[in-house]
């Protein structure tokens, strides 16, 4: 309100100020007595039938002079009348006052004349008349004429002055200096008439501008005053830019304006700046102190204009500032609001180890993202800040948004810091249950492994006895709360579901304690029984108990993934029996059903109700739904049989430091394939059930999220080196006994590239069903193509085509790279760059030739012996590698090490016929080097040949389309 009652007197203001401007200027011009400008009567003027020469008289009366003209008596009176009433204004109110002094010059001229000009002037002078001066005709008749005719004609001239008759010039330097006297009567007084109308139109012109200036300043200054402010950043913009324009134009004509009058003045003073000796005129010095009381007034407007404009200019840009402030605080505070609601989502705690830790990396991930709009919120706050202290006039406005975008980025951070804390708690408490789990599924296995034949002896119960004291006080290695100091300590994290995981594994713990209570009193009871012999009796091998997590185990999917390249065909049997011991152990067998695979050579079909009722499409989809539950439950087998006893401390005997101390680099990250499927992947599979046509979107959503799949990839190469060394370790065959596998870990360890072609298989069976040659099918041929399991082609929307063919080359795409991972990781020395090469097309071994020449000496220099390298074709480049033959498991195998690369774009390649047809060159643009490649055989050399030479065609093709963009 303050700002714009500011606004409002600076208006005021202006207009007091400018006002003041043009009175002062017609003051100066003396506009009120005088009605006329040089402009409007020029033509008189230039006549000079009466001139204002400048000139005084002794007691500082003006002069005005009738100089000799003929034609005089013809000068009608309107005209003597204007020039009379304008020369008359031209001097000082002072001066006027004083009273004029005119001089009639008429030597040559006659009576008649004189007679007619005392007459006019007795009749019309406008103003104060004081004294005139005649001078007589110089002819002796006129002169006798005229003696007689002011001697009798006096009183009918009706003048109050006295008329002066004199015979010459020398008679009237008595009268008037002579200084004050043209050269026209004898005086020294420069007066050049021209000039002094040119000053004087110029002078008034000046002025005249000056006040129409001051005017229109009035009015822009009250346009601009009541403009109303618009709303939003862009119009706002515009309207400053508007008024910046017209501003700047009115700042241009007001320098030119002055530029103007400054040269006005300049010419006015030229006669004394070129002439120090000479001396200006009356007439002149009053030009002079005209025209710089007029740029006196032209600086006032000046500066009530730019104060003025000052106060309307801050006013738009801190209506920018504001429009701009509030635009950026509805697009910040959207962020947070958005930022805050995605944080409430989070509302789990976890309900495993690795469940927590997922959730703490989601948590990082949104921390991370929340970080921008954090910094923009702060910043935004610190303008507004800045803003307010300026001062600006919207500050009770600004103040509140600031507060509200410091209160956002608060609740943000301690509810981040608060859900940390939470999960931190999740995460130890987790912990500690799987340290309680593990604890007792090793009491367990100690337990069982303890032989009734060994317990027979005094000794052999002794040990008995402090093998379960040892284990007993491993508890405090562990950390294992009680009861009570659980509750008291994770009280607040138990949700139902957690509080029921809790209460089973402490009543797990409970039941492992009791039972070794039980065993030393029976121990220590058959110790006292020594005299009675007992006969010792063999444990059955199948009774030995297993040590897999109490959740069931499930049958192997990834075996029958690997059926094609790896394996006998292998499926399994959804309908096999749980059994449940009195620990709550769960184990699943298979055994059975791999083995009635492994005879049969085939795979039973999965007998699902309801399944023929299913239409193609969806009897595709459930089958890739079942064979991801299956997928998922192998992955977990390998997670709970091999990954999670390798921290068991009774199989730490088995397991070698190598393979402890590459563990991560066997299994590489199959847990984080196995938590992207079973919390993500599996649920999106689902929903496609009931609409199929969101298939294609959960491979495509998913994009980024499969490349996991080309970190595992990577990593396979170090996990077969691992394997190598390590897979005659006793650790290996027992997990395999525990969960019943068939075959060996590194296996089901191909799986996941397995899953990758099994995708590709069922998205192209989708892709097959769409038929453009769709054929109408009655209800009974429907029936018995149904009762076949025949899939019916049918016709899919094209949206729904083109997503699935996305999703393939998806698919595809991935499969070539982790083909690409598992190439390039068996090349050492291999930059970290060679992802910008593109995807690997082709490679093979060749025999090179390199021919290097020499610059200056013109010499080729050939290797007569070619070297044998490995050669890699990608996308945007050559990759050669040398081959070198190591001994392994099974004799000798090559082995690669990266040499050099090349760019495509800088080669050329043609066919050599000559010698060989399975030779072709290479080389550099610039001659210096060529390499000549020679392809195990013709065909080979084509196919090779043909790749290349289509990928520099594109390469090119695709520079000249860049040359011709920016041309």
């Amino acid at each position: 309100m303050l700002f714009w009652l500011k606004e409002e007197m600076a208006t005021q203001e202006l207009t007091r100020r400018l006002a003041t401007a043009i009175t002062h200027v017609d003051e100066i011009m003396q506009q009120e007595v005088r009605p006329l400008v040089a402009a409007d009567i020029i033509e008189q003027l230039h006549r000079q039938f009466a001139i204002l020469s400048g000139g005084r008289g002794k007691d500082g009366a003006p002069i005005i002079t009738f100089p000799e003209c003929v034609g005089f008596k013809r000068i009608p009176e309107e005209d003597f009348l204007n020039v009379l009433t304008y020369l008359t204004s031209i001097p000082s109110v002072e001066a006027a006052s004083i009273g004029f002094v005119i001089v009639i010059d008429r030597r040559r001229d006659k009576w008649s004349s004189i007679k007619a000009s005392l007459i006019r002037i007795a009749a019309a002078f406008p103003g104060n008349l004081k004294l005139i001066f005649i001078l007589r005709p110089s002819r002796f008749l006129q002169r006798t004429f005229t003696d007689l005719g002011i001697k009798y004609y006096r009183d009918e001239f009706k003048m109050k002055v006295p008329i002066i008759m004199l015979n010459s010039v020398s008679d009237l330097h008595g009268y008037i200096d002579k200084s004050q006297l043209t050269r026209e009567l004898g005086g020294t007084l420069e007066y050049r008439h021209s000039q002094w109308v040119n000053h004087r139109t110029a002078i008034e012109n000046f002025a005249l501008t000056l006040k129409t200036t001051a005017q229109m300043l009035q009015m822009f200054g009250a346009c601009l005053a009541t403009t109303e402010l618009p709303k939003g950043v862009l119009p706002t913009e515009d309207l400053l830019m508007s008024h910046t324009r017209q501003q700047d134009k009115i700042q241009d004509e007001l320098k030119l304006l002055g530029k103007q009058g400054a040269t006005l003045l300049s010419c006015v003073q030229e006669p004394a700046t070129k002439h120090f000796s000479s001396k200006l005129s009356p007439s002149e010095l009053e030009n002079i102190a005209t025209m710089e009381r007029l740029l006196v007034q032209l600086g006032e407007t000046e500066k009530a204009f730019s104060q003025f404009w000052f106060e309307h200019h801050l006013k738009l840009n801190q209506c920018l500032q504001l429009q701009r402030f509030e635009h950026n605080f509805c697009k910040v505070k959207l962020a947070l609001d958005n930022l805050l609601e995605e944080q409430a989502e989070f509302t789990a705690i976890g309900d495993s180890v690795m469940h927590v830790e997922q959730l703490l990396k989601e948590r990082k991930i949104l921390e991370e993202k929340g970080q921008e709009p954090l910094e923009k919120a702060q910043f935004l706050a610190l303008a507004g800040d800045r803003l307010i202290q300026s001062p600006h006039y919207a500050a009770d406005s600004i103040g509140p948004k600031c507060a509200e975008l410091r209160r956002l980025c608060d609740d943000f951070t301690n509810e981040n810091k608060k859900k940390y804390d939470i999960l931190g708690k999740s995460l130890e408490l987790h912990r500690q249950l799987d340290k309680v789990s593990q604890w007792c599924e090793a009491g367990i296995y100690l337990l069982a492994s303890q032989a009734v034949d060994k317990c027979q002896s005094r000794e052999g119960i002794d040990i008995a006895l402090n093998d379960i004291k040892t284990f007993q006080a491993t508890a405090k290695e562990y950390q294992l709360l009680s009861p009570k100091e659980f509750h008291s300590q994770f009280e607040l994290l138990l949700t139902l579901d957690v509080k029921a995981k809790a209460q089973k594994v402490l009543q797990k713990l409970a039941d492992v304690q009791e039972i070794f209570h039980k065993r030393q009193v029976s121990l220590m009871k058959l110790a006292a029984k020594q005299t009675r012999p007992v006969q010792p009796v063999a444990p059955h091998p199948e009774s030995s108990p297993k040590w897999v997590s109490p959740k069931p185990s499930q049958p192997s999917a990834l075996a029958p993934l690997q059926r094609a390249a790896e394996g006998p065909h292998m499926e399994t049997d959804l309908t096999a029996p749980e059994k449940e011991d009195d620990e709550s152990k769960l184990e699943v067998k298979n055994g059975e059903t791999l083995e009635r695979s492994e005879n049969d050579g085939g795979s039973p079909e999965l007998e699902q109700p309801g399944r023929e009722d299913l239409s193609p499409s969806r009897h595709i989809i459930q089958d890739l739904l079942e064979t991801e539950e299956i997928y998922i439950k192998e992955m977990k087998s390998i997670i709970d049989g091999y990954i999670t006893p390798m921290d068991f401390i009774w199989l730490k005997h088995l397991i070698p430091d190598v393979l402890q101390n590459n563990k991560d680099s066997l299994f590489g990250n199959i847990k984080e394939l196995y938590e992207f499927h079973s919390r993500t992947f599996l649920k999106e599979l689902e929903k496609c059930v009931e609409n199929p046509e969101l298939l294609a979107c959960c491979f495509l959503k998913r994009k980024e999220d499969l490349q996991m799949y080309f970190k595992y990839h990577k990593n396979l190469p170090l996990a077969r080196a691992v394997w190598q060394e390590c897979r005659e370790c006793a650790y290996f065959g027992v997990c395999q006994r525990q969960l019943d596998h068939s075959f060996p870990l590194f296996k089901y360890l191909g799986g996941p590239g397995q899953r990758l072609i099994k995708y590709q298989e069922l998205l192209k069976g989708l892709l097959d069903l769409e038929s453009p040659e769709d054929v109408e099918m009655d209800p009974g041929e429907l029936e018995g193509t149904l009762t076949k399991d025949v899939p019916k082609k049918t016709k899919m929307s094209q949206g729904f085509s083109t997503e699935l063919q996305q999703a393939l080359a998806v698919i595809e795409d991935l499969i070539k790279s982790c083909e690409l991972a598992v190439d390039l990781a068996a090349v050492s020395g291999c930059p970290d760059d060679m992802e910008k090469l593109g995807r690997l097309l082709m490679h093979g071994p060749f025999s090179v030739w390199t021919i290097h020449k020499d610059r200056h000496k013109v010499k080729d220099f050939i290797r007569f012996k070619p070297s044998q390298r490995q050669i890699y074709l990608f996308e945007r480049g050559i990759v050669f590698c040398k081959i070198r033959m190591e001994p392994g498991d099974q004799g000798l195998s090559p082995h690669y090490s990266f040499k050099k690369s090349l760019k495509l774009v800088t080669l050329s390649i043609r066919q050599l016929g000559r010698g060989s047809n399975k030779k072709l060159e290479i080389a550099n643009r610039n001659g210096l080097e060529k390499y000549i490649l020679q392809a195990p055989s013709k065909e080979i050399r084509d196919c090779w040949f043909s790749e290349i030479s289509k990928l520099l065609m594109e390469q090119q093709n695709d520079i000249k389309e860049a040359e011709i963009i920016f041309s």
